[in-house]
């Protein structure tokens, strides 16, 4: 990209920075799997501290929210520069009445997130119904 810089050195710092595309939010990719007991949420979440992500349901919605924060720096002989990065991020999942909320596990390890959404355990009775 060719910027045209302005001789106002007041400008200047504009001139740069337009037209650039500053990242989007940070997003995270999301695997959805079920087995017979449970539906099973993997959530990868690469540059993202287990302190920085938070989970929780409300009114049968399932919403795990994170912030991304990096830093890097680099050093050489007549510069310094520091550049930091940093975004929030959510994602919701709408579960409805088939999950026992009660029991949802979660853990974090090497960047990914495991959510386990236990099915609930619902007592159906089959129903013969006579024609008149």
């Amino acid at each position: 990209m060719l910027v045209k810089l302005s001789k106002d050195p007041l400008k200047l710092f504009d001139d740069i920075w337009e037209g650039a595309q500053l990242p989007s939010t940070p997003a995270f990719k999301v695997d959805i799997s079920e087995d017979e007991d449970a539906f099973h949420i993997e959530a990868e979440m690469s540059g993202v501290k287990k302190a920085d992500i938070s989970l929780g349901v409300e009114e049968d919605v399932l919403t795990i929210k994170g912030e991304r924060k990096q830093e890097s720096e680099e050093q050489k002989k007549d510069y310094h520069r520091i550049e930091r990065t940093h975004g929030s991020f959510s994602r919701s999942f709408n579960l409805g009445e088939m999950i026992d909320q009660e029991k949802i596990e979660a853990s974090f390890e090497e960047g990914v997130l495991h959510v386990t959404l236990p099915k609930a355990q619902q007592i159906r009775k089959t129903t013969e119904i006579s024609i008149k």
